[in-house]
């Protein structure tokens, strides 16, 4: 039998692993619950690097005293090279802007397939600091910008300058150097188009392999950069930042409603990304050992989970409180493991009683943290043909029963009920980013967005119902001549019967409804943390703290950087 005959036997064959529903797996709030884990994106990408040892070195490195310049990175993968190509700029504080309608930054940077001479990297500085404004060719396939950190940024610059490491509370008030205000491929701005990269690039064919790639260096040459400026700033007294320290380093990353239609728009996938994790868990439930070296691994996971936790900080009132009590579960937990702790199931079973959601979820991603060997060989399994197929002659009664029973959670919504439809989504021509409006808003809602499936769902369900009182033996394709406008959601009802997972079981269009729970759940596959929510629409993050550094490959490597905690001063 295949890896791919396994796997697809694990989710449906006759001896399938019990996975959790996705009554419960899908609910909108559950998947805003949702944390780093080993199969989040950002670890499989360093397990790679590290594993193959790639060879990542300096082909140009043309800075001033300022850090203004360019540098180019030559990658050395198994299956290829490419070259990472950046340029820093002075930036005036009155063009400073994180907006991604912002027009200059600090940073902007490219991947690019293959060497590159500097006659290319000269045609790249035409088009890359303008990001949207540019166009690049299809060598290119990943596209960049980034700021400085205003805290934190200048300070570490003057710390090393003078001979001292940056204090680690201070840093742990932000934990980046720059924080990234975009992250652009799969086609867009002349791009190589996600095909291309998965067919022709086997280093980068898992999904946002890439965009995780390009983030990873982006943090890489923040440190290469502020120890340069300290050094001629002050080259009598320069140190050299601590290797700890830098490790505690991430990138910043600011995320609004831009990412949440993703989640809705591309069903196979996601149904993909859960299908790996929740198979992932059941293993560790089925077969994941317990010994006498098992209880005192949990242990130091949760007590570092809540230390994790603890040392989150966020302004936001409501992720405050959800912080404190998560650290009250993990307390819980703690106990639980001490006086029982027989199986994970029972574990499992005790946190779903007595714990939230977050926390449920933080003891999932503690359990696949114990198994590598059950687990990390699912992060090649994160790919699907994300393709909706229309099945034509699909009899109308067959039809009703999918809706009927995979659709149950939509048919049970209210669509009457007040502020039941009082929310769309559009897309503001004036800052290029998806927005929320009130039905109230006439004319705006001619522009809304398709991501209402739960409603589009019920509506399909009530006009087939009704088609089918003087229709019943009809197949799906005299109901699509009757009822065009109703092909998309149809075709995504047929396609989705095939997966477990996929829909986010919620109505997107309650005037309640909270976006952040969609960008916390797409930001833990890719494994950002310190979630700082700004707002209901858009979350402060950061990316790859704890990883290892370039310096580190080739080195021994224990991918050991799950919630990661701040170093000793």
């Amino acid at each position: 039998m295949t890896k791919h005959a396994d796997i697809h036997a694990s989710l449906w064959g006759d001896n399938a692993l019990p996975l959790r529903p996705a009554s419960q797996v899908m609910k909108l709030e559950r998947l805003g619950s949702l944390h780093q884990s080993r199969l989040s994106f950002m670890r499989t990408l360093v397990r790679r690097i590290f594993r193959e040892r790639w060879k990542i070195e300096l082909a140009t490195f043309d800075l001033n005293e300022q850090g203004l310049g360019r540098v180019v990175y030559e990658i050395h993968a198994p299956n290829g090279v490419f070259s990472f190509v950046l340029f820093s700029e002075l930036l005036l504080p009155e063009e400073r802007n994180d907006r991604v309608i912002a027009t200059k930054w600090d940073l902007s940077m490219a991947l690019v397939e293959g060497t590159v001479t500097p006659e290319y990297v000269s045609q790249l500085y035409q088009n890359v600091p303008k990001q949207e404004a540019g166009r690049v060719d299809s060598r290119v396939f990943v596209l960049s910008r980034a700021n400085r950190s205003a805290r934190n940024f200048n300070y570490v610059v003057e710390q090393l300058a003078n001979g001292q490491q940056p204090e680690v509370a201070k840093i742990a008030e932000v934990g980046y150097l720059y924080r990234t205000t975009a992250v652009y491929g799969s086609g867009k701005l002349g791009m190589a188009d996600w095909e291309k990269v998965k067919q022709k690039y086997p280093d980068f064919a898992r999904p946002f392999a890439s965009e995780m790639f390009v983030c990873f260096m982006l943090r890489n040459f923040s440190l290469l950069q502020v120890e340069h400026i300290a050094r001629h700033r002050n080259p009598a007294t320069f140190t050299a930042m601590r290797h700890d320290i830098k490790r505690y380093f991430g990138i910043g990353n600011s995320t609004g409603l831009g990412m949440a239609p993703y989640l809705v728009n591309h069903p196979l996938l996601i149904n993909q990304w859960i299908s790996m994790r929740e198979l992932a868990l059941a293993r560790v439930r089925a077969l994941g050992a317990i010994n006498k070296y098992t209880q005192p691994q949990v242990h130091e996971l949760i007590t570092r989970a809540v230390q994790y936790v603890r040392e989150t900080i966020t302004e936001d009132e409501r992720q405050t409180a959800q912080n404190k009590v998560v650290v009250a579960d993990m307390e819980k937990l703690q106990t639980q493991v001490s006086n029982d702790f027989s199986s994970w199931d029972a574990l499992i079973a005790y946190s779903e009683q007595h714990c939230s959601l977050q926390g449920q979820e933080m003891l999932v991603s503690i359990m696949l943290e114990l198994y590598p060997e059950l687990v990390d060989e699912l992060e090649d399994y994160h790919c699907a043909d994300d393709f909706l197929d229309l099945d034509p002659l699909m009899p109308l009664n067959e039809l009703k029963q999918l809706i009927e029973q995979q659709y149950d959670w939509a048919l049970a919504i209210d669509f009457s009920a007040a502020g039941a439809r009082e929310t769309y989504w559009y897309r503001s021509e004036e800052k290029m980013e998806p927005r929320l409006g009130s039905i109230a808003d006439v004319e705006g809602k001619k522009k809304a967005m398709a991501l209402a499936v739960a409603f589009a769902v019920s509506r399909c369900h009530s006009i087939l119902c009704e088609y089918m009182l003087t229709q019943p033996d009809h197949i799906t394709a005299r109901f699509m001549v009757a009822h065009p406008k109703l092909r998309g959601i149809v075709r995504r009802i047929q396609s989705m019967s095939r997966c477990k997972y996929g829909d986010i079981q919620a109505n997107l269009l309650d005037k309640n409804v909270l976006p952040i729970h969609l960008l916390r759940c797409k930001l833990a596959f890719f494994g950002v943390s310190k979630f700082d929510p700004r707002s209901r629409l858009w979350v402060r993050n950061t990316m790859f703290q704890g990883a290892p550094l370039l310096e580190d490959i080739g080195k021994p490597f224990n991918d050991d950087w799950f919630m990661p905690l701040t170093p000793k001063q």
